[in-house]
């Protein structure tokens, strides 16, 4: 399999997680330049911009730690973007979600919430 697809497989699974947790997908793989937000989502309020990493097993690093800070100023950024296209007013948070996948089936899943701030 290659990234971009073991990408999909994460991304696949956890919009159907949001859903079921009481969210609205509104975009999916919204690119800016200088950045790309995976998922975003609402829920009441409160805007969720969440950044999907997929592993295989025994991958050496964390989802969290692959989000680094200038993944996080790349995440923001867009943010910032949808936010001012969008006219949003609601309070924004940044999620992760670690999303393990071996031979095309999940094994493992984590989700993150407010994994950082701006």
């Amino acid at each position: 399999m290659t990234a971009r697809e073991i990408g999909n497989i994460g991304e696949d699974y956890t919009v159907p997680f949001l859903v079921r947790n009481g969210c609205e997908i509104l975009e999916r793989n919204y690119t800016v330049r200088g950045g790309e937000i995976d998922i975003i989502a609402k829920k009441g309020r409160v805007i969720h911009f969440v950044e999907v990493k997929s592993r295989k097993p025994n991958s050496l690093t964390s989802a969290q730690s692959a989000v680094t800070k200038k993944k996080q100023s790349h995440l923001i950024n867009a943010a910032k973007e949808y936010i001012a296209r969008n006219n949003i007013d609601c309070s924004c948070i940044f999620d992760i979600a670690e999303v393990e996948v071996d031979l095309k089936t999940v094994t493992g899943f984590k989700y993150i919430q407010r994994a950082f701030t701006a």
